[in-house]
């Protein structure tokens, strides 16, 4: 600390011990019962581009590969999560806590649909009653042993992002992304974002890349050329994902029954899958 610190770090550029504790103390504390040993965020730069549905595939991949997952949910006025898993069964709210439910093969959810007497109710919020609900899903939930949680974000880069970031100890996150040129000039947002919040990016993933047909084993770019390439080499992001438009994805998606897709549908996440356990 400087001898003529004012105890002000928001109009200082000295980079002091103190100033790192000050920037900590917006991390809040898990529930007391907690074990959560990493913390991934899944973002994108806006909506329609399958945030959720990465979110879902990875969450299955890391349950397969033998290691304890979670989901939090924190698109609080466009909960996917729950449908995707076929969760119908509402969150246990204790003395001591909530209490996420499991999904069929055993990945602990909290999302808000499994709070609301109807999910289909909608969610008529201003933005800091929804930031504070995503504090709480990390803070009043209790997550028992979890080698893995998966955070699946609202699109942008508004008070959810900047909530969880500031207040999770986020370790990396994935960021989602689209071919449109318009959609790749929004994901530099999210890029950005995340440089300014020292957040790792584990790997840049464009959804709905191309289409393979099955009888003539071609390619078609449905939604034009990728331009991935040019953000990842830009920011230099190495891991590089494109994941086909595959019907039999958003079937199980809508159907509830992620979880039971094969194998080879969620392979192409395998360098994600490895990045995430070095």
């Amino acid at each position: 600390m400087s001898e003529n610190c004012n105890q002000n770090c928001a109009s200082c550029s000295e980079n002091c011990a103190d100033r790192q504790e000050s920037q900590q103390s917006f991390l809040e504390k898990p529930h007391e019962m907690s074990n959560v040993k990493k913390v991934i965020g899944i973002i994108s730069g806006k909506g329609g581009v399958g945030k959720s549905m990465v979110t879902s595939l990875v969450a299955v991949g890391m349950n397969r590969r033998g290691h304890a997952t979670a989901v939090l949910d924190a698109d609080i006025t466009g909960p996917s999560i729950p449908k995707a898993f076929n969760i119908k069964k509402k969150a246990d709210v204790t003395e001591m806590g909530v209490l996420p439910v499991k999904s069929a093969t055993g990945i602990d959810v909290i999302s808000i649909n499994l709070l609301l007497e109807d999910e289909t109710d909608p969610v008529v919020w201003r933005g800091p009653l929804i930031g504070g609900t995503v504090k709480q899903f990390w803070t009043e939930v209790i997550w028992k042993d979890v080698d893995y949680m998966f955070i699946d974000m609202p699109p942008g880069t508004g008070d959810v992002a900047l909530t969880v970031f500031q207040s999770i100890p986020v370790d990396g996150i994935i960021i989602v992304t689209s071919p449109q040129e318009l959609v790749s000039m929004i994901v530099l947002k999210a890029v950005k974002m995340a440089e300014m919040m020292n957040i790792p990016i584990i790997g840049l993933v464009e959804n709905m890349s191309y289409f393979k047909c099955e009888e003539c084993d071609k390619e078609y770019k449905i939604f034009g050329e990728s331009h991935i390439e040019q953000i990842a080499d830009k920011y230099n992001i190495k891991n590089v994902i494109k994941l086909p438009i595959d019907p039999k994805v958003a079937a199980a998606m809508d159907k509830g029954m992620i979880e039971l897709v094969d194998d080879k549908l969620i392979e192409n996440l395998d360098t994600i899958f490895k990045k995430m356990e070095e």
